[in-house]
């Protein structure tokens, strides 16, 4: 190779480098505003901005278009809220006509009480991270834009506040998602798991090739793997391998965990099709299998909940605060598709 070809080879490598790192900020960015800035409706402001730099199409959906959509699931988690929720679709169609989208599915609950089963005071200002899952769909779908990535990829994340208001929902409350699935609520601080089940229901318009959800989602997945790792769940072993192998690329590890039907036992109900928690034991695992009953294509989960904000010794690029993670191993997993 010529020392002409190996230049240009290291500029270009140098350029998308840097582009993905903006990418990373811009994750971390939007961690790390308050939840009195970062509400669904900043957020959303946002992801438009940044989306119109990347050359990214992005549509926001207001309340009124998800009741037209019969979104229960997530409209019963922001009706606690002053904040209306929105609901930020991104799309990237760059790739071959017909080949079947990615789609990226990111929580973005910009503030998390808990709602009536309210959270306690200690630690509670952390819960402005629980949109960490969106900021990172966000930040992965603006670094597909820069790095003019030859792939068809929609990025999706429902925004709303988790309180405890007037009108919030209740212990023993029902709703019926999109999917037409009823869910009864037990705890409310269970609600990322319902503002993704509507998320994945829409999901399918697209009828993807794959689709990949982050989220915050347990305090179980941190008693299990720590802060070393995020939990890992699928219902397709190649689409699992390959976010594995990404997030070992990129330092952004993750630990497959098993979805057993012994699992989705847990969450039947009896007054309902599924209920929103599955007990004390494997509290990570029955969110998964919860979501998992809102998907008919190849999924997996990502469950950020201890890897996605916090100072990680062993990675000495990621400072106190937003970690950004998820937007490096998303285009490692793209580009190696």
């Amino acid at each position: 190779m010529s020392q002409k070809n190996s230049l240009a080879k290291v500029k270009a490598a140098v350029s998308s480098a840097q582009k993905l790192c903006k990418s990373v900020f811009l994750a971390r960015d939007l961690q790390n505003h308050p939840g009195n800035r970062a509400t669904p409706a900043f957020l959303a402001d946002q992801a438009r901005k940044a989306c119109r730099k990347a050359g990214v199409r992005c549509r926001i959906l207001n309340r009124r278009d998800m009741e037209r959509l019969k979104m229960g699931s997530l409209l019963a988690v922001a009706q606690g809220s002053a904040q209306p929720p929105k609901f930020i679709i991104m799309e990237y169609m760059k790739g071959k006509k017909n080949e079947k989208p990615v789609v990226f599915v990111g929580k973005g609950l910009t503030f998390d009480t808990g709602g009536i089963s309210i959270k306690p005071s200690h630690g509670m200002e952390e819960m402005k991270f629980d949109m960490s899952g969106g900021a990172a769909v966000i930040g992965a779908m603006c670094a597909v834009g820069t790095l003019k990535l030859k792939k068809n990829v929609v990025g999706l994340v429902p925004a709303t506040e988790n309180m405890p208001g007037g009108k919030a929902i209740k212990p023993g409350d029902i709703v019926r998602s999109m999917s037409g699935t009823t869910i009864e609520i037990l705890n409310t601080d269970a609600e990322g798991r319902l503002i993704l089940a509507d998320a994945l229901a829409y999901a399918k318009k697209y009828k993807p090739a794959a689709v990949i959800d982050l989220a915050t989602l347990t305090g179980a997945c941190m008693v299990a793997l720590g802060s070393h790792a995020s939990g890992l769940f699928g219902n397709d072993e190649k689409l699992i391998d390959a976010l594995k192998e990404a997030g070992e690329r990129t330092g952004e590890r993750c630990w497959p965990m098993p979805l057993w039907d012994e699992y989705k036992k847990q969450i039947k109900s009896k007054v309902a099709d599924i209920k929103n928690i599955g007990g004390r034991w494997g509290g990570a695992i029955t969110a998964a299998a919860f979501l998992e009953k809102f998907t008919d294509y190849p999924w997996a989960h990502l469950d950020i909940a201890g890897t996605a904000f916090g100072a990680r010794p062993s990675s000495p690029y990621v400072p106190a605060g937003g970690a950004g993670l998820g937007v490096r191993q998303l285009i490692d997993f793209l580009n190696n598709r």
